[in-house]
């Protein structure tokens, strides 16, 4: 039975697979691992920054394997509710729990005989890790207050914004897990190590939206195709989305400029900085140098924690602000946290 909620089912992207994110050599070899992978059933783990688009490689592998006429099911364990993820994964029985008036189905029996994509898997809790495991081992689920299972057929393709290894190495992620969903790997590169894929994902975001906003054909000046290529993308594909959505709205005449973009000039080269001055790299080096010459003890952990501790501060004490500052889960975030003790494992 189809199941829907829009706590955990993640939109489809707006760019729909046509080859336009595979344009530049770096996307083109992705395109070709995919085209290798996809026919099997392994899982796969794809990895990326967010906004990079690793969904849509996922489609693609769905699109290019035996199951493309399967279900898609795609769904953000980051926004799975602690009380309810078993249920949801997996579905429930009438009565299972307070609220349960009538049985439903998990997505894992939504995605039967199709793929089922887990976005953020590294953001399941530990309890439901363990018995993810036993899913993908068993290939069987059982709905919560049920007690027969439920054979499924499923491919599952996971993805994570942050190093995984990381998170098994702190004990926040089951290590059998990891090696179970990462048969294959697959590493989707940030879009600044991408530029042939810029220009023609952002003529792409002008078509699809100047028909949205009912507008006739929109000229984008060279100048501002320049300043496209020019910027760094930390957001990658969303943030240049975002970007010609904006540009679009505020533009005159049908006529995108380089003022329409809203995009910040690039930083002067360290080059250029006044004499005696120094970046904030240069000033880390340099502090660096001062630990290493002082054969402090632990230094390497020290250091982390400075760094687990200056973040967690700098975002006012908000855990998930502060791993994605650093690139990590917020899982890991919190056990580093809780063993410096700048917070109570009962937070």
């Amino acid at each position: 039975m189809p199941h829907t909620s829009d706590a955990t089912q993640a939109p489809p992207p707006t760019i729909q697979d046509d080859g336009q994110l595979f344009q530049d050599p770096r996307s083109a070899a992705l395109l070709e691992r995919i085209g290798q992978v996809a026919p099997s059933d392994a899982s796969v783990l794809v990895m990326g920054e967010t906004g990079t688009g690793k969904e849509v490689v996922a489609r693609r592998l769905h699109a290019e394997s035996r199951r493309q006429a399967g279900p898609f099911v795609a769904v953000n364990c980051g926004a799975f509710s602690p009380t309810l993820v078993e249920a949801e994964l997996f579905g429930h029985e009438k009565g299972a729990f307070t609220g349960a008036f009538s049985a439903k189905a998990g997505w894992f029996e939504a995605a039967n005989g199709g793929t089922l994509f887990l976005d953020e898997i590294g953001e399941l809790p530990p309890a439901m890790q363990v018995k993810l495991l036993r899913v993908l081992q068993e290939r069987e689920v059982t709905r919560l207050g049920a007690r027969v299972p439920t054979p499924i057929d499923v491919r599952v393709i996971a993805a994570t914004n942050v190093r995984l290894e990381d998170a098994v190495a702190a004990g926040q992620f089951r290590e059998d897990l990891y090696y179970r969903l990462r048969v294959v790997a697959l590493e989707v590169p940030a879009l600044r190590e991408r530029p042939g894929d810029i220009l023609p994902l952002a003529r792409r975001f002008v078509d699809e939206y100047r028909r949205r906003l009912r507008y006739g054909e929109v000229v984008v000046e060279p100048a501002a195709e320049r300043r496209l290529l020019g910027h760094p993308w930390p957001g990658n594909v969303r943030e240049l989305e975002n970007v010609i959505h904006h540009a679009l709205l505020v533009c005159r005449g049908n006529v995108l400029r380089v003022e329409d973009l809203r995009l910040r000039e690039p930083s002067a080269p360290a080059t250029a900085a006044p004499p005696g001055g120094s970046s904030g790299l240069d000033a880390l080096n340099l502090a660096l140098q001062a630990l290493f010459e002082g054969g402090q003890d632990d230094l390497f952990e020290y250091i982390e924690n400075t760094v687990m501790r200056a973040a967690f501060e700098f975002c006012d004490g908000n855990q998930v602000q502060a791993a994605r500052l650093l690139g990590i889960s917020r899982n890991v975030m919190r056990a580093r946290l809780i063993r410096m003790g700048a917070i109570s494992a009962l937070r």
